[in-house]
Order: structure tokens, then C-alpha cells, then sequence
């Protein structure tokens, strides 16, 4: 299988300054083949009757090289795949748009999001990487042996640059302790086990909140693109990128153990979007991360040979009893102990939660809308 390889790069200041004149390059292409669709759009739809057709990212790209290209003579100091991949990306977002998977894209604004693409003769070695028209850049890690990627992408993350690129895994199997195990994620803690294990979040952003409050408190008086602001800018940006890193590190930890030790995981199919619409609780679900949990848990199911489980956000988990079955009228949010009318059972509702997907993944009793989603 493919799997994405995610590092740190070391360059140089020489170096540093061609990133970010790719990453300009491919920004401006981009905006300005955003700038071109929305002109066209709006034309096709005032005139009914035009035959304006929409522009592919072949389409886009002549144009860039006939209309911009000449009068910007600092397209030809970086690759060419810069501008070509900035314009596949904007060409494949409009076909998210118009499929209505996503929303219309937006232009994008300089020191946010910066990455661009680049192919072509790609050499690895060790701890450092060959690129076109940048050189061997050096990285802090140790690249995988007998790699050659096809492409690679380049990101900036606060005064960071990180390289991307994907590499062929073979499956690991690994010998598991346990069976069957469900899964409950919460926010007072991040995951309860139906073994009983619980893992506590690391609630980054609570951590460091106060920490991120004052540099942005300090940086309110202070002029917009002057040198002291762009300072001040780096060090929110340095915050930001840490408390990322701490949630994101938590979570490769437990998705990691749950593949690795466990044949089949049951989790329920969240709606996040609509958690995230109750502002009391909004920021306390986005800093434990649900959607990148279940996305971490997909793909490392796959690779260590584990079966995940997805039972319907409908089903009743929560009121149901781990012990007898019998499902409560009603469950208040606040209530974290569930006791039991028919068998007088009490538990915390994390644990009772956990143990009745794994009895709905194990008996597979349940039809029609109940029914577990592979």
C-alpha cells in the first residue's frame, strides 16, 4: 500500500529563499487562474448564450505561459511544475465545487498554507533530498532506502519547511493481544476502551490558550506588515504549529496501539460538524481531534492487518445497558454515570458506551438502520 513519508527539511538560506519563491510562484498561478474561472463563470451566467468554455488546467496553463509568463520574468527563476501543479489543484477544486463536495476556492494569502509541488529528476540519499533547480537539501531524519518518488510537495509551517511524498509499504501483520474491542471518544477523556484502558487527551490548545491569549494580546497595537508585526506573527504562528503537533502526536500513539494490538475496532460514526455547531462545546471537541482519529485509524488498520468497525450514529450506544440490553427513555449530557432500571448496573458512560459496541460488532444482532457499517 502508499503510504505518505512526512519530514523536516534543513535547508540553507540560499536555499530557504528558493522555497519560498516556488511557493510565491505557485500562489500566484494559482490566484490568478481563480481570478480567470470567476470572471468566466460570472460572464457565462450574465449571457446565456455565450459559449465561453470552461478552462481546463491544460487550458490555464497556455494561458499562463502566453498572457503571464512574458510579463513576469520571475516565473523562470524557479521549476516549471510549480505553477502546472498550482493550477491542477485549482482545476481539481472547482470539480469538488461543482460536484458539490466542497465550496468554490478561495485566493490564497502569502505566509498562509504555503506549498507547492514539484517532479521530475527526484533523487533520495540518506538524510538528504535532490530537487530541480534547488539542489540537495538536507533533512533531519533518515529518508527510506530505494526510494524515487515521482513528485513531492513542500509546505511551510511557521518558519518551517517540510517535504512530502509517497512510498509503497507492504502490509505488517502483527500478533494481537485482543479480539474485538470498542472504542468510545469523549472530551473529558479521548478514548475508553471496553477492556477498560483509558487514554486521556492531551488538550493542547487548553494547555497553551493562555500562552497563545498574550502573544496576541501583545500584538494588537502593533502596525500591520511593519517588522516588529511580522516578529510577533512568527512566534503565533510557532504556538499554533506546537499545539498541532502535540494533538497530532497523541493520536498517532493511540491509533497506532489500537492497529497493532487489536483484530477488529468498533467506533461510532460521530457527526463532528454538527458537535461543533454547540459553541460550549466546540473547542473542547476540536482540540481532541475525532475526524483525524478516525482518519489515523483507517489507514493503520489497513497496514497491520486490523478490521475497523463503524457502527451508525443512530444507534442507541449510549442508552443502551452493556449488561442486559434494556435501552433508557432519555440520557442528560451531563449525566456521566449510567445506571440501570431492569438489572440495577452502574458503570461510568464512557465504559458502558465501549462495552455495547463491542457486544453490536461481536453478535452483528442488529437490522436496518442499527446495523454496523464496514
Amino acid at each position: 500500500m502508499l503510504l505518505g513519508h512526512h519530514t523536516e527539511l534543513h535547508p540553507n538560506n540560499h536555499q530557504k529563499t528558493l522555497l519560498a519563491k516556488h511557493a510565491g510562484v505557485a500562489r500566484h498561478a494559482y490566484n490568478w487562474g481563480l481570478w480567470l474561472t470567476k470572471n468566466i463563470l460570472n460572464h457565462n451566467q450574465h449571457n446565456p448564450n455565450s459559449k465561453l468554455k470552461f478552462p481546463t488546467a491544460i487550458d490555464l496553463h497556455k494561458l499562463l505561459v502566453a498572457m503571464v509568463k512574458p510579463n513576469n520574468y520571475w516565473y523562470y527563476e524557479v521549476s516549471k511544475c510549480a505553477p502546472q501543479y498550482a493550477l491542477r489543484y485549482l482545476s481539481n477544486s472547482w470539480k469538488r465545487c461543482f460536484t458539490k463536495v466542497s465550496g468554490q476556492p478561495k485566493f490564497k494569502k502569502k505566509g498562509k498554507d504555503d506549498s507547492f509541488t514539484l517532479d521530475g529528476s527526484i533523487s533520495v540519499s540518506f538524510n538528504q533530498i535532490k530537487l530541480p533547480r534547488i539542489g540537495w537539501v538536507k533533512t533531519y531524519e533518515i529518508l527510506p532506502d530505494n526510494v524515487t518518488p515521482k513528485s513531492v510537495t513542500i509546505s511551510r509551517k511557521a518558519d518551517r519547511w517540510f517535504i512530502s511524498f509517497k512510498t509503497d509499504t507492504e502490509t505488517q501483520i502483527t500478533e494481537k493481544s485482543v479480539d474485538v474491542v470498542g472504542v468510545d471518544l469523549g472530551i473529558k477523556s479521548l478514548a475508553t476502551l471496553s477492556t477498560g484502558e483509558v487514554f486521556p487527551g492531551a488538550k493542547s490548545y487548553r494547555k497553551l490558550e493562555a500562552k497563545l491569549s498574550r502573544l496576541q494580546y501583545l500584538n494588537r497595537n502593533k502596525v500591520k506588515f511593519s517588522n516588529n508585526w511580522k516578529k510577533a506573527q512568527l512566534k503565533i504562528a510557532r504556538v499554533h504549529s506546537q499545539i498541532a503537533n502535540i494533538r497530532k502526536d497523541t493520536l498517532h500513539k493511540l491509533t497506532t496501539y489500537l492497529a497493532k494490538n487489536h483484530s477488529q475496532i468498533v467506533i461510532e460514526d460521530l457527526n463532528i460538524s454538527g458537535m461543533m455547531a454547540n459553541h460550549k462545546l466546540a473547542a473542547a471537541v476540536a482540540d481532541m481531534g475525532f475526524y483525524e482519529f478516525r482518519r489515523q485509524l483507517e489507514y493503520k488498520c489497513e497496514l497491520y492487518g486490523s478490521e475497523l468497525i463503524i457502527i451508525d450514529r443512530w444507534f442507541p450506544s449510549s442508552k443502551t445497558c452493556s449488561r442486559c440490553g434494556a435501552v433508557k427513555e432519555s440520557l442528560l449530557l451531563s449525566e456521566r454515570v449510567f445506571n440501570c432500571e431492569h438489572c440495577n448496573f452502574s458503570c461510568d458512560c464512557s465504559a458502558t458506551l465501549a462495552r455495547t459496541r463491542l457486544e453490536c460488532s461481536v453478535k452483528f444482532s442488529y437490522g436496518g438502520q442499527f446495523a454496523p457499517q464496514r
